[in-house]
């Protein structure tokens, strides 16, 4: 009777860990959709597509288990929930600067989707140079029988920023000393360098959209027929309304 109990509470954990994985799962399926959206958008209505890549992961129950244990937090679903915030993780790069601010916004204007953290990394670099914004965003999971409100870390970055943040962990990776000053020192002033990187891209990107709406607009006269052509438009239209020829 006792082994029969055991066996049901055992399968009522399963149950309920499988629920619980589950729902992040899920969370991160449901922003993949809304960034796939907003790409699929910006490719087939606009002529310009800021978003690079798109990475997800899902933390695994055993690196679950170890943030726990670093963090000192109870081993129980409610506290894990409540404190480890990054369970499912999505990363968008970007383009450009102002394209980070502009997709996080739209993220964060989705009726659906509710701001916890907003961290700016990239007007407030860490101390080693890394830049990035982060956002935790809270979205509803609709179950057979529940509504879960899962959270799902977003990181977005530019090129640049995710290169040097992707070898500095590749540098750093399994390495459990003190790491040497000139080291740190070296890492902070590549990051540096790619974060003027970034902000002489944007200088040209701007430029270059301030010369295509020159362009555009002179276009846009010439259809008209202002400039060479010399018609007064204003006239054309009232005689054209009202049958003057």
């Amino acid at each position: 009777m006792e082994n029969s109990f055991n066996l049901k509470n055992l399968k009522a954990i399963k149950i309920e860990l499988t629920r619980f994985m589950m729902a992040y799962k899920f969370a991160l399926d449901e922003m993949t959709t809304k960034i796939n959206i907003l790409k699929d958008e910006f490719n087939y209505i606009h002529d310009y597509n800021p978003i690079e890549h798109v990475n997800s992961r899902l933390k695994s129950p055993e690196s679950i288990f170890k943030k726990v244990q670093r963090k000192g937090i109870d081993f129980s679903l409610e506290s894990i929930k409540e404190n480890i915030k990054d369970i499912a993780g999505m990363r968008i790069t970007c383009s450009f600067i102002s394209d980070i601010y502009e997709l996080s916004r739209m993220i964060a204007k989705q009726k659906d989707v509710r701001i916890i953290e907003y961290k700016d990394y990239i007007k407030n670099p860490k101390p080693n140079g890394y830049q990035s914004l982060h956002m935790i965003v809270e979205i509803p999971i609709f179950m057979s029988d529940r509504e879960e409100l899962t959270l799902v870390e977003v990181q977005i970055r530019t090129i640049a920023m995710d290169f040097w943040a992707s070898l500095e962990h590749k540098i750093y990776y399994k390495y459990n000393k003190e790491i040497p000053q000139k080291m740190l020192d070296e890492l902070k002033a590549t990051a540096d360098m790619a974060g003027s990187l970034d902000r002489k891209m944007e200088s040209l990107h701007r430029e270059m959209a301030k010369m295509k709406q020159a362009d555009e607009a002179d276009e846009m006269l010439l259809t008209l027929g202002i400039g060479s052509n010399k018609l007064n438009l204003l006239e054309t239209f009232i005689e054209e309304k009202l049958g003057i020829k």
